[in-house]
């Protein structure tokens, strides 16, 4: 198989790291995660008008990419920047509707491709421990319409957001797979509160809460009580662009090290030429190209039709992620001394999203567990 990016993509991936580079400096993305809103609107139309969202998505959903490869490219990039602005949200509510949206839903993306509606993923409840299925938000028949109640946590950049996907059940337990519906809900509805805190890695999240919230019948997306599918869609396009964003942040961390270990001086000597430090860094590199393999594995597998292959390679590359994520911020630091702890330098700031990364969309722990779960239900399949 031949992992090379097409022309096509290594153009978006220069003219994007190029405009982060120029534009995105540390000290003014410093300065826009730490803002009242968590993010720049005016960076995110001029993402939109560099075509980065359009890339997220299919042509036939009025992008000019939307596969596994473009996802990667665009979050490795983003990644390298540590960028604040909602593209996660961008491309998991996007897919979701390309899945199971009505021909009018499916008229909304044009306006997330040309950045002027702001998406927001909001599915995680407070007790839900990255459970996909355990949802308690309810969402009750009301007339033609529907009413919900319940809560959301953890809703990146929500409080700026024009439009969330909200995940409720509709019938069944707490846990049950069948049984989960997807609504789409604008952000100006009654009964939806809304309350954001910074977020521990930069920018903002907010909590979500509905008090009988009245939808009509054109908010839910897809089949009443056969959302699980579709979740497991946006998630997994969320878990890539996650893994991806976290290469570009490891790949950051090791050029900040080895510039660092290339001119830092103890006792007149440069530290890089320290053996021991020269076995750990060569140690950090080989455990981030492995990583790396694990997002090509990962990206290439998205697009296939075979869901259990898919499933398990991304839970692997999560996996992965996490793990590699947790060790470079760690070496990175400690090779750093110090300094490294310090919050004027860029180097924490991209420890702290590689660890926040792993808790987002489910921990190594929790991957590592479905990833052995998904190849006893393969392994099922097979002896059937």
């Amino acid at each position: 198989m031949n992992f090379e990016h097409t022309e096509d993509r290594r153009m978006l991936a220069d003219s994007l790291n190029r405009f982060i580079s120029e534009q995105y400096a540390f000290d003014a993305r410093d300065s826009i995660a730490k803002s009242e809103h968590g993010f720049s609107k005016e960076i995110f139309q001029q993402f939109a008008e560099l075509g980065v969202i359009g890339a997220l998505f299919s042509e036939a959903d009025g992008g000019f990419g939307g596969g596994g490869f473009d996802i990667a490219v665009v979050f490795e990039a983003l990644g390298r920047g540590l960028v604040v602005e909602p593209l996660l949200g961008a491309v998991m509510v996007g897919e979701a509707i390309s899945a199971a949206g009505s021909d009018a839903q499916k008229e909304k993306l044009a306006d997330i491709i040309n950045g002027v509606t702001v998406a927001a993923f909001a599915h995680d409840e407070a007790d839900t421990h990255y459970e996909r299925s355990r949802v308690a938000t309810k969402a009750e028949r009301s007339g033609d319409g529907w009413v919900l109640h319940g809560a959301k946590a953890v809703v990146p950049q929500g409080e700026q957001a024009d439009l969330f996907l909200v995940s409720a059940r509709t019938s069944g337990n707490v846990d049950d797979e069948a049984g989960i519906s997807l609504f789409l809900v604008p952000a100006k509805t009654a009964g939806l509160t809304v309350r954001g805190c910074p977020a521990i890695d930069g920018g903002r999240v907010a909590e979500l809460a509905f008090d009988g919230v009245k939808l009509g019948a054109d908010a839910l997306l897809g089949a009443e009580g056969q959302g699980n599918a579709t979740l497991e869609r946006a998630i997994g396009r969320g878990m890539l662009a996650l893994c991806a964003e976290a290469l570009g942040a490891m790949e950051a961390a090791k050029t900040a090290t080895l510039e660092y270990l290339r001119t830092r001086k103890q006792f007149g000597i440069l530290i890089g030429s320290f053996q021991a430090l020269q076995h750990r860094m060569a140690d950090l590199l080989l455990e981030i190209e492995q990583a790396r393999s694990a997002v090509i594995n990962a990206a290439a597998a998205i697009d296939t039709g075979d869901r259990l292959a898919r499933e398990r390679a991304l839970s692997a590359a999560k996996f992965s992620i996490g793990r590699i994520g947790a060790l470079v911020a760690e070496e990175s630091i400690q090779m750093h001394g110090g300094i490294g702890m310090t919050w004027e330098l860029p180097l924490p700031h991209y420890a702290k999203r590689l660890v926040m990364i792993d808790h987002q969309l489910g921990d190594e722990d929790h991957h590592l567990q479905r990833y052995i779960a998904l190849g006893k239900e393969s392994g099922s399949e097979v002896a059937a």
